[in-house]
C-alpha cells in the first residue's frame, strides 16, 4: 500500500494545495489551502482514498459496520470505499450526513445504507477545528449508531485531533499538512 499512499499524496500535492490568503470554515486565516475535493472527486485519488481508508478502518479493534461523514466532503471518500470494499470482497455500508433534514420525501438527515446500531467511521476530506465532522458524529449517536473512529485524508494540525481525542473519539489521518506541504 505505500505505492498506493505515495501517489495519493502527489495527487493532492498537485491538485489539492493552493496559497494565497484564505479564511477556513473555522474563521481561522490560513496563507495555504487544502481543496481536499480535487483529490476525492477525481477518479484516482477517490479510489485511492477508499483504499487506503478501508485498509486503516480493517485495523480497528472492532467490526465496523459502515462509513459515513458530512455531505460533500465524505460523498466521494464513502463511494471510494465502498468501491474498494466491494472490489476486496469486504464489504462495508456506506452514508452521508445533510446539514440539515431533507423537507420532502422520507425527510432523511442521514442518506444511504446506515443502520441503527450500526458501529461507524466517520470520514471527511480536511479537519481544522472539526466543527463539520461533530455535527455528523450527532447525528450518527442520535439515529442509535456507535462512532468507532474518524479518519480524514489531510489533518491541518490546528485543533481538530485533539478536540476528537478530548470527546473519546479515535482520530486517524491518512496525512498530516507537514506531510503535504513542501517547506
Amino acid at each position: 500500500m505505500e505505492k498506493e499512499r505515495d501517489r495519493l499524496l502527489e495527487i493532492i500535492r498537485t491538485k489539492s494545495v493552493k496559497y494565497g490568503d484564505f479564511t477556513l470554515v473555522s474563521g481561522k486565516k490560513s496563507s495555504y489551502y487544502i481543496d481536499g475535493k480535487m483529490t476525492s472527486f477525481d477518479p484516482e485519488g477517490a479510489y485511492l482514498t477508499g483504499r487506503l481508508m478501508l485498509e486503516e478502518i480493517r485495523k480497528l479493534p472492532g467490526k465496523v459496520d459502515s462509513a459515513g461523514g458530512p455531505v460533500i466532503g465524505a460523498d466521494p471518500i464513502v463511494t471510494g470505499i465502498g468501491i474498494a470494499g466491494h472490489l476486496q470482497n469486504d464489504h462495508i455500508r456506506v452514508f452521508v450526513v445533510r446539514k440539515k433534514t431533507k423537507e420532502h420525501g422520507m425527510q432523511k438527515l442521514i442518506e444511504g445504507n446506515f443502520q441503527k446500531g450500526d458501529r461507524v467511521v466517520i470520514v471527511e476530506d480536511v479537519i481544522t477545528t472539526g466543527g463539520s465532522i461533530f455535527q455528523a458524529i450527532e447525528a450518527v449517536e442520535e439515529s442509535g449508531g456507535i462512532v468507532e473512529a474518524v479518519i480524514v485524508i489531510v489533518d491541518r494540525q490546528q485543533g481538530g485531533r485533539e478536540n476528537m481525542q478530548k470527546r473519546g473519539y479515535n482520530f486517524l489521518s491518512l496525512f498530516r499538512i507537514d506531510d503535504i506541504l513542501e517547506r
